[in-house]
């Protein structure tokens, strides 16, 4: 399973071009040689400049990259669906802002943090396809949910529909509220994995009726895998006047998305699963057609003379008190770190893992794939169970005797990232193999 492709000939933009738009000239110039104290940043920067947006790489690469964080010897991470690692830069960035502000508390020296933020949300926008005013942000995906579950007008007798795949704060917290409010929340289900594309759509279009108002989803599983035709679904709601709602914790730093082409009228992440980025931190992107109709779900600071202002679009999700500023500036050096490396380039890799690993995968006696070979149907997520054996155990036995962190999340969940070598996937196929026959 060694990666096939060659490094190609590069046919470089100058340094200063690259780093001009990454990161705005000077402010790039003094960042990113800090991306380490040893020396690895500096060559991971040299060689991301040389790279197009068509160039391929070898592992060289990679393993250039995976130096950039701080791992355990000996210890492969596979659970981005929940926690990452950040990269140097960006924990640098959070001590720097940290100890700056720890050293002079005062209002005059915390007024950087408003232009900080700012960048942040600019470098966000970009990033995902949106406008600088669609984007707050906050602490995390389940904040970001249950501020569209609370804000949105509905009354009895109005219909949600959701996944029943989604996190808690897109599902039960609507069953939560339904119960308060008197509408009525139902759920799709789909078998494991999805046939195809069309089954899905047929799933959802059956659920809806001339009573639904919302439609929440889950971009990608953290359950299954399963990666649903988001594009196509919020389309076909948005035709009907159907408010939809995205889940995109598996699916922001992880793959390449353009809100605006996705169609969703909001969407919720955290930073801190495979966007590597700060922890309690996270976005909230709304549509800016939709910003008005959305009561917020904290209100404090900040919020301005008018109950329902649009003037500051959807930072008004944004008074939530006293923050961490160096964690919420971070963001955008998030941003920054992705930009090096390419965020098409980043969810090629993701792919190139995952499907390596459910290739492997499948060869175990027993092994029973929960997530999609198909990569329209799936993406980093991915989830197996063994007949006749214990999941929780193989889970527990990886990390015990192989130094394999995954999650027993549906199963055995294995979500490999960028810090990961092809080589940490054929160690894990070898590892899990061992461990099951063992078990058996």
């Amino acid at each position: 399973m060694q990666q096939q492709a060659n490094q190609k000939q590069f046919h470089p933009p100058t340094r200063r071009a690259f780093l001009g738009g990454l990161a705005g000239g000077a402010a790039a110039l003094s960042l990113f040689p800090r991306l380490d104290s040893a020396g690895s940043g500096r060559e991971l920067l040299r060689v991301a400049s040389r790279l197009t947006a068509a160039d391929t790489v070898n592992e060289s690469f990679w393993r250039l990259v995976k130096e950039q964080f701080t791992i355990k010897q000996n210890l492969i991470l596979l659970n981005a669906a929940n926690l990452c690692p950040s990269p140097h830069m960006v924990r640098s960035a959070v001590f720097r802002l940290t100890e700056d502000l720890d050293s002079d508390v005062s209002f005059q020296n915390r007024a950087k943090f408003d232009a900080l933020r700012e960048e942040a949300r600019r470098k966000l926008a970009a990033l995902l396809g949106a406008s600088e005013d669609e984007i707050a942000i906050v602490r995390n995906t389940s904040e970001a949910n249950n501020f569209i579950v609370a804000g949105l007008n509905l009354k009895a007798g109005d219909e949600v529909v959701v996944f029943d795949q989604n996190h808690p704060t897109n599902n039960v917290a609507w069953d939560v509220r339904a119960a308060r409010i008197g509408f009525t929340v139902k759920r799709v289900s789909l078998q494991t994995p999805p046939a195809s594309v069309e089954e899905i759509l047929n799933s959802f279009r059956a659920a809806i009726t001339a009573k639904t108002k919302v439609l929440a989803l889950t971009d990608l599983s953290n359950t299954t895998g399963v990666k649903l035709p988001t594009g196509e679904l919020c389309r076909w709601a948005r035709e009907r006047g159907i408010y939809t709602h995205v889940d995109g914790a598996q699916t922001f730093g992880s793959l390449s998305l353009n809100l605006h082409e996705m169609g969703c009228d909001s969407y919720a992440a955290s930073a801190h699963k495979w966007f590597m980025g700060p922890k309690e931190a996270g976005l909230l992107y709304v549509r800016q057609e939709r910003i008005a109709e959305i009561w917020p779900g904290v209100v404090g600071v900040g919020w301005g003379d008018k109950v329902q202002t649009t003037a500051r679009g959807a930072r008004k999700f944004e008074t939530l008190g006293q923050r961490d500023d160096a964690a919420v500036s971070a963001m955008g050096t998030t941003v920054d770190f992705h930009n090096l490396i390419g965020a098409a380039r980043i969810e090629a890799r993701i792919r190139e893992l995952a499907a390596a690993l459910k290739e492997g995968i499948v060869k175990i006696p027993g092994a029973r794939l929960r997530t999609s070979a198909r990569p329209e149907l799936s993406a980093g997520v991915c989830v197996v169970g063994f007949d006749g054996v214990d999941q929780r155990k193989v889970y527990e036995a990886l990390h015990a005797r192989h130094g394999i962190a995954g999650a027993p999340t549906g199963g055995v969940r294995l979500c490999p990232h960028i810090y990961n070598p092809m080589e940490e996937v054929e160690r894990t196929i070898s590892a899990l193999g061992q461990v099951v026959k063992e078990m058996k």
